[in-house]
């Protein structure tokens, strides 16, 4: 904190001899008015304005940081550095050859596998074939059977009509015959004349 002697209170400018009585706009130097001022720029200066406390701290922390942790800092550095060369001289290369190697291996399985499942997707779409090329015939000669029996019903049918169409002819043949008989005898009683 600052105080009171080296500041100037607002509104009043230092005197060029370093002290004594001035007289300003408000009076003079000793005047109850000229020392509120004072009072006031000591209250300011103590209140609000705070750069001297934090420029102390401020140094205060940066001799603490320096002397206390810059060489503990500095070991951490060095140890992540150690560490960082070490992983990559040593560490990566032996998981690089390790995954390349177990990688390999696992396309190879892998390979294997895709050809069993192609196999075994090949086998099941043949059976498949098979399967619906026996329906497909099963339907055709179930379609052909059905056929067979409709032809059979059509022509009983036929064969029923046929003797019913028969029937109705012979009849038909016998009235003209029983017509035809008795316009012969017709004819015969006038031909008699």
């Amino acid at each position: 904190m600052s105080g009171g002697g080296t500041e100037t209170p607002v509104g009043c400018e230092p005197a060029p001899g370093g002290g004594g009585k001035k007289k300003d706009s408000l009076g003079f130097a000793g005047s109850p008015a000229h020392l509120i001022i004072k009072d006031l720029g000591e209250i300011h200066s103590r209140l609000l304005d705070h750069r001297p406390v934090i420029q102390g701290e401020t140094r205060y922390f940066v001799k603490e940081f320096e002397e206390k942790r810059g060489l503990r800092e500095m070991r951490v550095l060095e140890n992540l550095k150690h560490m960082i060369q070490e992983t990559n001289e040593h560490t990566l290369p032996t998981c690089r050859a390790t995954m390349q190697d177990n990688l390999n291996q696992v396309l190879q399985r892998l390979q294997a596998a895709t050809d069993s499942v192609c196999r075994l997707q090949q086998r099941e779409q043949e059976r498949k074939k098979i399967f619906f090329s026996q329906i497909h015939n099963d339907l055709l000669i179930a379609r052909e059977k059905q056929q067979v029996t409709q032809w059979e019903d059509f022509m009983r049918e036929q064969h029923g009509k046929q003797a019913e169409v028969d029937g109705e002819h012979g009849k038909a043949l016998e009235k003209l015959r029983e017509q035809y008989a008795e316009m012969e005898k017709g004819l015969a009683r006038f031909s008699t004349f």
